[in-house]
């Protein structure tokens, strides 16, 4: 982190990455745009959003006495220009490359935009290389010379490429090990994941039609079917396992139909749109990826083992080097050689489906930080650097404190992260916290009364995640507590959320089981065809009455909008119950703190190698220290200066109140609807911490439109504002931006411990990469 600190010592402000100019990016690739959606098709999408893109593909042969043409089309869904070459049949290879040369000539000469060139195939050099570019990328995805069929000349034609390119990304790490002493600047990208598009194989769906009447337990796999797949292998597991249906999406290329094995129990239906991937997962148990162990697999990062977690699908794959190196370790991801062990495999993979519990968290956690996005950003501001003019070295006077990492924020983000650091990697860490005290908004402490009370609102603990629960074990003992809440509606306290207690109150119903419920909301519902906003949400579910009395002016004091201004996200998290359970959350965990928060996070902290620096403010300090890395957890749009402008955010202002009673209201939190009253909610703690003493205390809450940040308003443009953070953030050298803040997201306190200590695993998975390259290199 030296070198981000020291420039925005030099510069007075924190570092940026450049923007990459504005041109039209021309990407030449051997796959065709509509062929399947894959890397090429997720990047070219993302950069259409921002420019010009042109997607240029391997050209069709025509008649003989055709004359060379360019078919053009714009894709509808992505913005992107699909330009296909049309060539005479019979050209010879240097014919061909005339013909190409003079079309892409013609073709540029009607553009008005400088052009960056980003090449999937060398071999669509022997005719671009002449054109002017103020850039060149080559995304060497697979190694393709291994493929079958491969022209004799692309590896002069790549070893070129590389003399050319002013930036390499590679498919995966193997493939980077194996060029990486081919050019100074070149970074693996290994293959990312649309999660929220295949995280619909979680949710009921309709079933395709040709895959209705398989039997099940179905083991799936979508994809190319070509060399790679191991042929041998889906023989002996339809075999082996003649009652398991095997499901095989995907066209067949560059291998003979006739080869594939023919059982009863094989099942291949084809390719299958982008689109239409999620609904044949949803359908299977176990997903696979049986690939053949030879040269055209050495250096692959198969899509498909993210994309197949995201399903929430368990995956069972031959040792593919770049699969074993990011995933072997998650219980989801089984890695069999051989065909015995391979069957093997797929039953384990089909018994850990009975409980789609601990294994499923742990991959979701494995996956939360990786998106095609973020690679676009991250690709985007690296090409821009490449492009950019050096910038001129900084010049520092004065001594400064060294530290392994600087962590900025010393709540759950920053707190966990400082614990890890210290005790698992003996690091040197220094905690900043502008307030004066640990524990973020979690922060708990004895009021003037002598009560426990949260001074930042009530935060209860819940989590259905036993690795979290078992890492704070360490440092707390806990006391169950199941939080309940009630609203004041029409003068009377009624369970919230909405539940059949809640409706038989309100509407003097005798409603006796799920099902009169369930009719009674259906009856009240208003179908919305549309849903957008969080007024359409609820209105869908539980009809506008009930809206009005729970929904409206509680989220319009809260927001400072209406939800029909809202995404519906805000309200879609908040269930609606047809039974009895009063109970807020449903997670497996509903605890607190024995002796509360803080006292938590000092044991957290309490290690000789943390240092901390609180009331401080990062940026008041940050010309004294040097760091190797830094965390940050504070607003991301402040660490940029607010150089998009600010970052929307809604506030609270607190009321804490003694009341001279053992007990105020019968549980913690009630909630005021209504806006002709001021305050939200009203938390009486005791209920929370079981404390006994003769006093209570309490705390209203009044939304606010200025004060600390605490809640992201949920609107699209604010997304879009956010995103353009995100890009710099992603550009940012050894810099973590972890937490609520730094990702504009709301999270529970679970979730941030969650992205907490994914974060340090893959801090550690780097130092310890880090680590056998030096052995390595000492050999």
């Amino acid at each position: 982190m030296a070198k981000l600190i020291d420039s925005a010592a030099a510069g007075g402000a924190a570092p940026c990455a450049p923007q990459l100019p504005d041109c039209m990016l021309l990407c030449f690739s051997h796959l065709r745009w509509n062929f399947v959606f894959q890397r090429p098709q997720h990047l070219m999408s993302r950069f259409a959003r921002e420019r010009q893109v042109v997607y240029w593909e391997e050209p069709f042969e025509g008649k003989a006495g055709d004359a060379p043409h360019l078919v053009v089309r714009d894709c509808s869904e992505t913005g992107v220009r699909v330009v296909t070459p049309g060539l005479p049949q019979g050209l010879s290879e240097d014919g061909r490359d005339a013909a190409l040369r003079h079309l892409l000539a013609d073709f540029l000469a009607q553009q008005s935009k400088p052009v960056l060139a980003w090449f999937y195939t060398p071999m669509m050099l022997s005719f671009s290389r002449d054109m002017d570019a103020l850039g060149i990328v080559y995304d060497c995805m697979d190694e393709l010379a291994n493929f079958r069929f491969a022209p004799p000349t692309l590896l002069h034609l790549e070893a070129e490429l590389f003399e050319r390119a002013d930036i390499v990304f590679t498919g995966g790490y193997s493939l980077y090990e194996a060029k990486k002493d081919r050019h100074a600047s070149i970074h693996p990208f290994p293959s990312s994941v649309d999660r929220e598009h295949f995280a619909k194989a979680r949710s009921p769906q309709v079933q395709p039609g040709d895959q209705t009447g398989i039997a099940t337990p179905r083991v799936g796999y979508f994809g190319v079917i070509d060399e790679r797949m191991d042929l041998e292998l889906l023989a002996t597991l339809a075999d082996a396992r003649p009652d398991w249906s095997i499901i095989m999406v995907g066209p067949v290329v560059k291998i003979d139909a006739e080869s594939l094995p023919r059982r009863p129990n094989i099942h291949y239906l084809g390719g299958k749109s982008y689109e239409e991937l999620p609904g044949y997962l949803a359908g299977w148990d176990v997903a696979l990826m049986p690939f053949a162990q030879n040269e055209s697999t050495r250096f692959i990062s198969p899509t498909k083992t993210p994309e197949y977690l995201s399903g929430g699908k368990p995956v069972v794959s031959t040792p593919v080097i770049d699969v074993v190196r990011h995933y072997g370790s998650l219980e989801a991801v089984k890695i069999a050689a051989g065909p015995d062990a391979f069957v093997g495999a797929c039953e384990e993979a089909l018994e850990l489906t009975r409980d789609c519990g601990a294994w499923l968290e742990e991959a979701d956690a494995h996956l939360a930080d990786m998106s095609w996005d973020r690679t676009h950003a991250e690709m985007s501001a690296l090409i821009a650097l490449s492009l950019a003019p050096p910038a001129a070295p900084a010049i520092h006077t004065g001594r400064r404190k060294r530290y392994d990492h600087v962590i900025v924020g010393a709540g759950f983000a920053g707190s966990v992260l400082a614990e890890r650091l210290a005790s698992q990697h003996d690091a040197k860490v220094l905690i900043i916290d502008r307030r004066d005290h640990v524990g973020g908004n979690a922060y708990d402490r004895l009021d003037d009364a002598g009560v426990l009370i949260h001074q930042y609102g009530p935060h209860i603990f819940h989590t259905n995640s036993d690795e979290i629960v078992a890492y704070l074990s360490q440092f707390t003992k806990w006391r169950s507590y199941e939080h309940r809440v009630l609203a004041e509606v029409r003068g009377m306290l009624v369970p919230i959320p909405i539940n059949r207690t809640t409706l038989n109150r309100l509407f003097d119903l005798a409603l006796g089981s799920d099902e009169d419920a369930a009719r009674y909301l259906a009856g009240r519902s208003e179908p919305v065809d549309d849903i957008r906003t969080s007024e359409d949400v609820v209105v869908n579910a539980v009809g506008r009455e009930l809206y009005e009395m729970f929904f409206r002016g509680y989220t319009r004091k809260q927001w400072g909008m209406d939800p029909s201004e809202l995404d519906r996200a805000v309200t879609a998290r908040i269930p609606t119950r047809t039974g009895t359970d009063d109970r807020y959350f449903g997670d497996v965990h509903q605890i607190m703190p024995a002796d509360g928060y803080t006292a938590m996070f000092e044991r957290m902290l309490d290690h000789p190698n943390i240092e901390r620096a609180l009331g401080t403010d990062w940026r008041d300090v940050r010309d004294t220290v040097d760091a190797a890395h830094l965390v940050y957890t504070g607003p991301i749009d402040e660490y940029f200066d607010h150089r998009f402008g600010k970052l929307p955010y809604r506030s609270l202002r607190f009321e804490h109140r003694t009341v001279e009673a053992e007990q105020f209201q019968p549980v913690a939190v009630i909630n005021y609807p209504d806006e002709a009253v001021p305050y939200t909610r009203v938390t009486e703690y005791k209920h929370l911490t079981g404390q006994q003493h003769p006093a209570t205390s309490l705390t209203y809450e009044y939304p606010a439109a200025g004060g600390d940040p605490f809640y992201p308003i949920p609107r699209p443009e604010n997304q879009v504002l956010f995103k353009k953070y995100e890009a710099l953030a992603d550009a940012t050298p050894d810099v973590s931006f972890v937490g609520r803040l730094a990702t504009y997201r709301y999270y529970n306190m679970d979730q941030v411990v969650g992205q907490a200590l994914a974060t340090f695993r893959r801090l550690d998975r780097a130092r310890e990469e880090a680590r056998q390259n030096l052995m390595a290199a000492a050999s």
